[in-house]
This record gives C-alpha cells, structure tokens and sequence, in this order.
C-alpha cells in the first residue's frame, strides 16, 4: 500500500474450474497491499465458506433492493443465482491504496471496463480443455448436468480472453502466481501511477 496513490484495480476472470479462486486466495495470502472485493450472492455457502468472507451471502429479494439502490458496480445472474460487486467496497478500498481485485466472471468484467475504464483485465486460461473438465470433475460438488453446461459455457468464456490486458495460463500454481504478481508489480510502476511521488520528491528536493 503506497501513501502516494490510488489503488490499481484489478479483473481477474477464468471459465469456470480454471483455479482462479486458488491463484487469488495464493496472492492475498503471500503479498501485502492486495485486497480482494467480497462479492455479495444469492447462491447457497459451499462448504468451509464464510458469509463477509468468501461473499456476502443474501437472499434475492435483498440483491434486488440493493440493485435499486444501484448499489453495485456490477452484477449478473450465472446459472440462476445472482452475483454483484458493491461500487462504495471497491471505491473505498482503492482511495485507502490498496491494489484491488475484482474476481468476477467475463459478464462482469464487461460491464467494470465500462464503468473503470482505467481498470487492469487479466484472463487466467487452463492448459487445456481436458484439464479444465478433470478440474471440474475433481470438485465434487456439481452434478454431471452443471459440469456439462459449465463446459459448454467454457469456450465462450474463453473467446472473451482476446478483451483483457493479459493472459496467464495456470499450468502450474506457482508459476501462474508468480505471473499474476509480475502484473500487479508492473501496474503499480507505471508513471501515472507514480506522479504524487515525483511531485512530492521535486517539492522536497
């Protein structure tokens, strides 16, 4: 977190099964000055999740009056349940300094670039479309009907990758996370993102 600038904000988007949730939860645990908007979801908690953690679990009737209120800087209804990102979090995190990532799907990422145009799209893609299935399968918890139609949806998902401002392949955890980083590092080493630096240095120089 710098005391010299506003925070970069950050879209990361992958089909579904792809490991975007693990590389995130990766970067949050290892490196400072991150911090990841908690969506709010009318879908049921999985397992292990935590409401105000993971999302802010509500009911649909709560999503559609905080739709009202505009409350949200984007939101969208994946597989019959709604998911949306609340506009004062992400503000709020970004005027503290913090670098802030938005973990949505491309739905979303489409409605943020048009609302923040300056924030940073990046695209995580599997190594391949039977690894993606394997992933999927691995999980445990989607009937074989839900995996299907995630795979289906997979492709076209996938086509919207040619929209972001960069593309990690998540092969290796590691390795995908260390990309993800070299991202961040770079954006916040950008002039414009360091302009009340320099001014601050010439007014004390």
């Amino acid at each position: 977190m710098s005391a010299y600038r506003k925070g970069n904000i950050f879209i990361i988007s992958a089909a579904s099964g792809t490991g975007k949730t693990t590389l995130v939860s990766r970067l949050l645990a290892n490196h400072n000055g991150l911090r990841v908007s908690v969506s709010h979801t009318t879908r049921p908690p999985r397992e292990g999740e935590a409401n105000g953690v993971h999302y802010h679990f509500v009911s649909k009737e709560e999503f559609k009056s905080l739709i009202a209120q505009e409350a949200f800087l984007e939101y969208a209804d994946v597989f019959g349940n709604y998911y949306g990102t609340s506009a004062e979090g992400v503000n709020a995190l970004a005027a503290a300094g913090y670098d802030v990532i938005l973990e949505i799907d491309v739905q979303g990422a489409a409605q943020v670039r048009d609302a923040l145009p300056e924030a940073v799209g990046i695209f995580i893609l599997p190594p391949s479309f039977d690894v993606l299935a394997a992933r999927l399968n691995g999980r445990g918890t989607d009937g074989r009907e839900v995996i299907q139609r995630r795979l289906s949806k997979a492709r076209h998902e996938i086509e919207q990758s040619v929209l972001f401002d960069y593309v990690v392949v998540n092969d290796d955890l590691a390795r995908a996370e260390e990309d993800l980083l070299h991202i961040v590092n770079a954006c916040r080493l950008k002039r414009s993102r360091q302009l009340g630096f320099i001014a601050d240095l010439l007014e004390n120089s």
